[in-house]
């Protein structure tokens, strides 16, 4: 039997770091910048001999009620009534403050079994901020330092004293890692990601798959900053669906924590063995949507089209066909791939959708790139199939070769060699990605494309 811990406390003390560590992996994006989680997370946590689920949750604020963070604080109330126990972080260095002492009063009225933890206590600027903590009201505070790792022995202790029946059982039963692709290894989940541009209805969507307000939702653009997995059951088939932040123009995209969203985004890209590309069906085929599916082909992940937002456009005889014939026109490296109209506001469409995950082609292998020049790959002009390969390495060798002419013949003669054996490593990577493109088709069931506009 496993426990579910709720990790909360106001912005920057460290939430997300702590969450970090008790996961072992960099699943949260972490910044010195207030604010930077806003959706609830959750991961399969390991302290010692306790395997257990840990929540992320967004920074408690004062805020006017229906604002962006007045539904963050939600997420957390949300967070808080899901888990067992409540691990309450404040920053040692600043010491209790009065929205601690008011946030304070909100887990103690939970009924929750709750933790206090003085987090960034490493060294002697954070011994005031821990006995300061006592003002609280919520016992003993543990000092910990989750950048350094410090402190997780009495973390471990303050666990098996709050829970005392739930860690022992944990203990003794509970596997590493006992997610849901270790625990039904017959029935492995489908691993889905959902992209495209800001405010294109991501979340809203999945929010309507789940059935609950389970992601953060608003009028306001940009509002996922994490890519959020959530775990789905659709049509008796397990799935696991990461919402991502929306990907912008490579010009429009200056601050560093947006750049951080980005490459979470294309992480779940690459990991993902179907990709639900969502557009709006107000303004469908932009060039930043081109662009995404040209990098979702190029990694060889089974795409989907969803244009969402259907409920805002008139309806005509034909207008299914025109999309379809749309996305062939402006999209001919995936000619033939389903094209669904959907709402997620309302639900519409979402069984076509279901279906074409369920029968998704096998994923085929491309060797991993490095996540920056993922990045640009986005956020670069379209261009030909030539052009998308490593440009980068042929104008070097280009240059390399004119300047080894004039100053050594035996280099010229090298770089001559290499710049040939690069031209011929480029032309079989374009007739190896159109085999593959025709192989998707080929694989590709015939009832695929006849639902796509059903």
């Amino acid at each position: 039997m496993s426990f579910t811990v709720a990790i909360v406390g106001r912005p920057n003390v460290g939430k997300s770091t702590l969450f970090n560590r008790l996961v072992g992996k960099r699943l949260a994006l972490v910044d010195h910048v207030p604010g930077v989680t806003r959706d609830r997370r959750e991961g399969r946590a390991q302290l010692g001999d306790l395997a257990f689920t840990a929540i992320d949750t967004a920074g408690l604020e004062e805020a006017a009620p229906e604002s962006l963070i007045s539904r963050m604080q939600e997420q957390t109330e949300a967070a808080i009534s899901a888990a067992d126990a409540v691990l309450f972080l404040i920053d040692a260095r600043a010491g209790a403050t009065p929205a601690d002492r008011a946030f304070a009063d909100l887990v103690r009225k939970s009924g929750k079994p709750a933790i206090l933890v003085a987090n960034k206590s490493e060294g002697s600027a954070g011994e005031a901020g821990v006995l300061e903590a006592y003002e609280l009201g919520l016992g003993e505070p543990i000092a910990i330092s989750a950048e350094h790792g410090e402190g997780l022995a009495d973390l471990y202790a303050g666990l098996r004293a709050a829970l005392p029946d739930a860690t022992a059982l944990a203990a003794e039963v509970e596997p590493r890692g006992g997610d849901i692709e270790q625990k039904t290894a017959e029935r492995k989940p489908i691993r889905i990601a959902v992209v495209g541009r800001p405010n294109c209805g991501k979340s809203t969507l999945v929010n309507r798959l789940l059935g609950e307000e389970r992601l953060l939702t608003g009028p306001e653009a940009g509002i996922t900053r994490d890519a959020i997995a959530v775990d789905l059951i659709w049509h008796d088939q397990p799935f696991r669906v990461h919402d991502t932040a929306g990907l912008r123009r490579r010009a429009r995209v200056e601050e560093k924590l947006e750049k951080l969203s980005v490459a979470d985004a294309l992480n779940a890209v690459r990991f993902a063995e179907v990709v639900v590309l969502l557009m709006d069906a107000q303004a469908p085929f932009e060039e930043q949507d081109l662009r995404i599916a040209d990098l979702i082909e190029r990694e060889g992940r089974a795409l989907v089209i969803g244009v969402n937002k259907w409920d805002r456009v008139e309806p005509r005889p034909g207008t299914i066909k025109q999309l379809r014939e749309e996305t062939d026109h402006r999209l001919p490296q995936v000619k033939g791939v389903p094209v669904v109209a959907v709402s997620g506001l309302t639900g519409a469409g979402l069984d076509r959708l279901g279906g074409f995950g369920t029968a998704h082609p096998a994923r085929l292998h491309h060797p991993a790139q490095e996540p920056a020049a993922e990045l640009r790959a986005l956020h670069q002009p379209r261009r030909r199939a030539a052009g998308r390969l490593p440009t980068l390495s042929r104008q070097q060798s280009a240059r390399n070769l004119r300047s080894a002419r004039h100053a050594d013949p035996a280099r010229a003669a090298r770089e001559e060699k290499s710049l040939r054996e690069t031209r011929k490593a480029m032309t079989s990577r374009v007739v190896g990605a159109l085999n593959q493109a025709y192989a998707i088709a080929a694989r590709r069931p015939r009832g695929l494309r006849t639902a796509a506009g059903s």
